[in-house]
């Protein structure tokens, strides 16, 4: 079926009036027959700049079209090659397409040059959907922590507040409505909330808004909508940056990451666990809080840089270490953060995105009256850890 499905005759004919765009104007993007139209109009012919242009797009959505049968056909399984395809998770000759959004004023830092490109087919509810309302021009780092934002609260059901610093969650937190979830996400670290990055999975109201600008300087907010109220709130401070983003679920097919001459390629983490994904190696049982608890800490982690550890109770962050070489230095940074902010850690609970490879991390831990503790096994020490 794929390849009857593939075209021949329409790519022959559209590269070649590509080819020929001094003479042909090849339009392949429906978006372009206004202005084309409007052009022939006014001045009864293509100037050279509009059908070179137009080539230039030709080419393009071609080229696209063949990634598209080159992904699919490289897929397929040489072991069985009649009757219904095995297919391959990753294809043998990996092709992506990118369309340029904006370039920036600089890069991760200012001797660098940068651009944003969105998915020729972007996932739904992602970043790149978004309209940005007021605000200053997004930055390089502007873009990158956003996104980390807008992934980790669009994961919680309830109503939820995520603040990133630097690409990591500072506080995060889900109650009955957005003011709610801000307070006690901005409650975890109020020190490095400070030019965060603030994203909610609700419509934003003006009394949100306020509390906001009330407690600290932001750099960005994004939600799926706000409120007139919010954005009369908003343009007193018009260098902020407000994104509306359209709250749906979906994901990258692929994550991706540059290294020297090459790609890494993986299926992105969107596993779900819940309470029959996990077996209790204690002898203590957790409470129904603690169950509650757990998850929620472990939804956290999952976007916080590793090693990861996050303590947290009632649906709010307490403590978070993130990006520590060692397991039990991102442990006390936890402990050290919850401390700060003049939490009590007595019934709270901890999340470790990865194995405790020693017990100290475990004694840190139980030392700050917490009884309740997730992570994955597989410590050669798991029987001491445990």
């Amino acid at each position: 079926d794929a390849i009857e499905n593939i075209d021949i005759g329409g790519p022959t004919m559209v590269r070649s009036a590509a080819k020929n765009w001094q003479h042909v104007a090849i339009v392949t993007d429906n978006a372009d027959f206004d202005s084309v139209i409007n052009e022939l109009k006014l001045s009864g012919c293509l100037s050279d700049q509009t059908r070179f242009n137009l080539a230039r797009k030709a080419f393009s959505h071609t080229a696209q079209y063949d990634g598209m049968i080159s992904n699919y056909l490289t897929s397929v399984s040489d072991e069985k090659l009649s009757g219904e395809p095995c297919m391959n998770e990753f294809p043998e000759q990996f092709n992506q397409s990118w369309v340029k959004v904006q370039e920036m004023r600089y890069g991760e830092n200012p001797h660098q040059h940068a651009a944003f490109y969105r998915d020729i087919y972007p996932a739904a509810g992602s970043l790149s959907a978004y309209r940005q309302l007021q605000g200053k021009e997004l930055s390089y780092n502007n873009i990158a922590d956003s996104d980390a934002a807008w992934e980790a609260v669009k994961s919680f059901e309830q109503a939820a507040c995520v603040i990133v610093k630097h690409a990591n969650p500072c506080g995060v937190a889900v109650a009955e409505d957005p003011l709610t979830a801000y307070r006690l996400a901005y409650a975890t670290d109020t020190t490095s909330a400070f030019g965060g990055i603030i994203a909610f999975n609700r419509e934003v109201d003006g009394a949100t808004v306020k509390q906001i600008t009330d407690n600290q300087f932001m750099e960005v907010i994004m939600a799926p909508a706000f409120t007139e109220e919010a954005l009369t709130v908003l343009a007193a401070k018009k260098n902020v940056r407000v994104l509306e983003i359209p709250l749906v679920q979906g994901a990258n097919r692929f994550e991706l990451k540059r290294v020297g001459g090459g790609l890494l390629v993986q299926t992105p983490d969107i596993h779900r666990i819940s309470r029959t994904d996990l077996t209790v190696v204690s002898k203590r049982q957790p409470t129904e809080q603690e169950w509650n608890d757990l998850l929620f800490v472990w939804n956290v982690a999952k976007f916080v840089k590793s090693n990861a550890i996050v303590f947290g109770k009632g649906g709010q962050t307490y403590g978070i270490g993130a990006g520590q070489m060692s397991r039990v230095d991102s442990t006390r940074i936890a402990a050290r953060k919850a401390q700060d902010a003049g939490f009590d850690l007595n019934g709270a609970c901890a999340a470790s995105d990865a194995f405790f490879p020693f017990r100290d991390g475990v004694d840190v831990i139980a030392a700050q009256g917490i009884k309740a503790i997730i992570h994955p096994a597989g410590s050669m020490r798991d029987a001491e850890v445990f």
